[in-house]
Formats: structure tokens, sequence, C-alpha cells
């Protein structure tokens, strides 16, 4: 499943807690096409049928089915730039799913 860093949970909290958000809102993280990597990133109210919640102290991301295959085995880290801007990285998560060798 898909995990947060300490960063993406700041961010995402700055950015779904704005005053009049409403209580439960987050993240949605869609893949219209599974052949194609491209990710769409959404603020949104609540999650949609279907949807992979993930949560990490008050952070919420919403998995669309597709993003949620492709995310299993990954980290989702986030950066705020000088200008504001908020740029989100994935990562491999360690572990065997990646290719690397098990922690005894």
């Amino acid at each position: 499943m898909l995990t947060l860093t300490e960063n993406a949970t700041l961010v995402i909290k700055s950015i779904t807690g704005v005053e009049g958000a409403p209580d439960g809102a987050g993240v949605r993280i869609s893949q219209e096409n599974p052949a194609d990597p491209a990710l769409a990133v959404t603020t949104t109210e609540a999650p949609q049928p279907g949807d992979q919640v993930v949560e990490d102290a008050g952070a919420r991301v919403f998995l669309e089915q597709n993003a949620a295959n492709a995310l299993d085995d990954k980290i989702l880290d986030a950066a705020v730039d000088d200008k504001g801007g908020v740029e989100f990285l994935l990562v491999p998560q360690p572990g065997p799913s990646n290719g690397a060798a098990p922690t005894p």
C-alpha cells in the first residue's frame, strides 16, 4: 500500500486543511489508462466510490483503482518550492517487492 513521508503528510494537510474546506477533504490520485504512467493529482472533498483511502496523521489520499495498483509499492513524498508550488515525488518502498534483497 502507498505510504506517505512526513513531508507529504504536512503538505497534504496544508493544502486540504484551508479554512472552509470540509472535514475529510483530501488529495485524489488517478490514472486514466493503466498503460500510461501519467497520474493526475487533485484536491477533493471526499473519495469517489471504489477509491482506496490512505490516511496518515490527518492527511488523506484517495487512490483511484488504477492508481492504487500502480502505487501499491511506492512512497509519496512532497515539497513546496520557493514560489509556493507543490511537487510530489514517488519512490519505491524498500523490500522484496522492488527487487531488493529481503531484510532478515
